[in-house]
């Protein structure tokens, strides 16, 4: 399980990168049974989130890049504004409503929501709708397991989340770039696949306030305006819910948002994009991939889709 702020004294926070060598050498020595782990480090390992087969074997994006290049407009529009502004975020209280099409709605506190089942780590691709892509160890687990506790109903055929939007924490909300709060949505059985991840953590560490504290939603096959940040509601519904970035613009930005080198966005091209921290501006830029490299895991759910069509 994860430890949080108030439960560590800063002396004792791991730094990320002596974590990696740690980790690293701990799991090489048990698989080849040179030693079984200290409680300690068994400890230290679970607090990391149990690592998982859906991870990517790629370079993750350093932390101070993945910490300090955000979309978080309820902080700013510039990349570099929610770390700069997302201090005055409270991510503790903080309640998460479920309501709508489910037998039995309920109200999680993010304790009870933490503990709702066991964290794994996960390295996923995050591919920004702008054309540059990031990959980060995010720790958290299945969204369905969430919703099995609420059991949704035969009506229910899509799923909408709703971020908070206090203008006294979160000062962008003060503009009118979009409409608040910020809503996005997917459809039911993109919920319940099993790489979406609700996710409390990154890099072995509580998720910084810039990234979406206390809970966010991880969906690595779309571009990245779709997993939506700080998460107060999540609502089952019948009817395919507005989402903020598609009343906004509804010309550049569908409910699906799958990652689609195919379909240019109406500004710029979507068939390449940069890693941040790592390609360089006099480095060829990668080609993108469908449906952000997980095609054989999601490609199954559009099936008779044209998604040209349904972007």
């Amino acid at each position: 399980m994860l430890k949080f702020k108030s439960d560590i004294p800063a002396s004792e926070i791991t730094p990320y990168a002596v974590y990696q060598q740690r980790r690293a050498f701990v799991q090489a020595a048990v698989a080849a049974g040179v030693l079984m782990p200290t409680l300690s480090e068994a400890a230290a390992m679970a607090l990391k989130g149990a690592p998982s087969s859906y991870s990517v074997p790629e370079k993750t994006t350093s932390f101070d890049d993945a910490t300090h290049y955000n979309n978080f407009y309820e902080f700013g529009t510039d990349k570099s504004d929610p770390a700069r502004h997302a201090d005055t975020l409270r991510p503790a209280p903080w309640t998460v409503r479920i309501e709508g099409e489910v037998a039995k709605p309920r109200t999680f506190d993010i304790d009870d929501l933490r503990k709702l089942a066991g964290m794994e780590e996960r390295v996923y691709r995050l591919r920004c709708v702008e054309g540059w892509s990031m990959v980060i160890p995010w720790v958290g687990y299945p969204l369905v397991q969430l919703l099995k506790q609420v059991q949704p109903t035969g009506n229910a055929k899509y799923i909408e989340f709703t971020s908070l939007a206090d203008p006294k924490q979160m000062p962008g909300v003060r503009s009118s770039v979009l409409e608040w709060p910020y809503t996005e949505g997917l459809r039911l059985d993109e919920a319940l696949h099993p790489l979406t991840l609700l996710t409390f953590g990154m890099y072995g560490q509580v998720l910084p306030n810039q990234n979406g504290a206390p809970v966010r939603v991880i969906v690595p096959w779309k571009y990245g305006f779709k997993s939506a940040k700080s998460i107060v509601r999540i609502r089952l519904t019948e009817k395919q819910p507005n989402t903020s970035w598609n009343l906004a613009a509804p010309g550049e930005y569908g409910f699906y948002s799958n990652v689609n080198p195919e379909v240019d966005h109406p500004r710029w091209s979507q068939a390449t994009e940069r890693r941040i921290g790592e390609d360089g501006i006099f480095k060829p830029k990668r080609k993108t991939l469908m449906f952000n490299g997980y095609a054989d895991q999601v490609a199954g759910l559009y099936t008779g889709m044209d998604l040209r069509k349904f972007y």
